[in-house]
């Protein structure tokens, strides 16, 4: 038992570590070979190390009755996937184990992109703490819990989630088995729940992004060089809308970040008033970006506080409903950052994908060539 205890805890290390290299995806290109290189270790690891270990606890015992247990799992897996409810299996810290196909349906999220990221990450900003301090408590052994929360991607509909502790079989920890269901409605068709991955086909999306390059290109090129400020007024005017809901520009100057442009939707006007008047200083990805030059893409970001508080104190990422955003040095390496662009999509919109993300680290490269460029006669 204790050699199985210590395996879970090594295949839970290895699930957090995989977690990471996920995350690490939005790193520059250049960096990019060393997550290779680190999730080639981690593969190394498991073909070495943690197959042969799981082998040698397969082979321990009774052969009949370990048959038999696998046979119970293999049920048991299939009935948790197949069951028409959406459910899902976390941790106490609300980190997703397990997501069957309806929860997928239901929040718009694949099984693969939410295993091993909290589930909280999914809710509306409003409703986490309350969420995490209900999983705690149900997996320390207080009872059942219910409450209501919100997708992040459909705030308006309120979401029923019911909590109850589950013991898995050889495992030492409680887990939480949560069940998800609309408050007021039947769960949604998969066709009326807006996923994260569009239906365009690969082309198209690639046809997409490079006319929005042309678009900055031409933008470029038809106006005034050397100009930091109406270098990147323009560009905010190319990528909003079309590309991103909100457009923050900030201009790295001689002494401290000044902030230029912000676009923002026709109905956050006081939303956007309060983004202009910020101090970028008092923005922690911004800062970040400018300081270490390298861009962030954090999905449903987990810290409200990560772009700072409007003049009002409310977070800027929580009353824009941020669901998705990209924080992006302007800078031609090795030279310093000329500024930080920060694009934000909110609600339904899906999310910024790795693609696009490469296309805007493009266009940064020209945007900071285009700011630093002397201006001609």
């Amino acid at each position: 038992m204790a050699q199985t205890d210590e395996f879970g805890e090594e295949l839970a290390d290895f699930v957090r570590r995989v977690a990471e290299l996920k995350a690490a995806r939005s790193v520059p290109a250049d960096d990019l070979p060393t997550v290779l290189d680190a999730a080639i270790f981690e593969l190394d690891h498991v073909a070495g190390q943690l197959w042969p270990w799981y082998e040698s606890l397969s082979s321990t015992g009774p052969s009949g009755v370990a048959s038999v247990d696998r046979q119970e799992q293999q049920l048991l897996k299939a009935l948790f996937q197949r069951v028409p409810v959406p459910v899902a299996l976390v941790d106490r810290e609300t980190v997703v184990r397990r997501l069957n196909l309806a929860a997928t349906s239901f929040t718009g999220v694949r099984a693969g992109y939410a295993t091993g990221r909290p589930l909280t990450g999914f809710l509306a900003h409003a409703d986490r703490a309350a969420f995490r301090s209900q999983a705690a408590a149900v997996a320390r052994g207080d009872g059942d819990r219910s409450l209501t929360v919100h997708l992040q991607q459909q705030p308006a509909v309120p979401v029923r989630a019911t909590l109850t502790a589950l013991r898995p079989s050889g495992e030492p920890r409680t887990a939480v088995l949560v069940v998800l269901q609309p408050a007021d409605s039947r769960v949604p068709s998969p066709e009326r729940v807006p996923g994260p991955v569009p239906t365009l086909t690969e082309t198209t999306r690639h046809a997409a992004l490079m006319d929005l390059v042309d678009a900055m290109t031409t933008a470029l090129l038809s106006g005034p060089v050397g100009d930091p400020s109406g270098v990147l007024e323009r560009a905010a005017g190319v990528l909003h809308g079309r590309f991103a809901d909100w457009v923050v520009a900030d201009v790295a100057g001689a002494a401290r970040l000044s902030r230029t442009a912000v676009l923002a939707p026709t109905d956050s006007v006081d939303g956007a008033r309060g983004v202009a008047a910020q101090d970028p200083a008092a923005c922690p990805l911004v800062v970040e970006a400018a300081r270490g030059g390298s861009t962030a893409l954090p999905v449903r970001p987990e810290d409200p506080d990560a772009f700072g508080r409007d003049t009002s104190g409310a977070p800027i990422l929580v009353r824009a409903n941020v669901t998705s955003l990209l924080c992006v040095p302007l800078t031609t390496a090795p030279g310093p950052v000329q500024g930080v662009l920060t694009l934000f999509r909110s609600g339904a919109r899906r999310a910024f994908s790795m693609a696009e993300a490469q296309a805007m680290d493009m266009m940064s490269r020209h945007l900071a060539l285009a700011m630093s460029a002397p201006d001609m006669p």
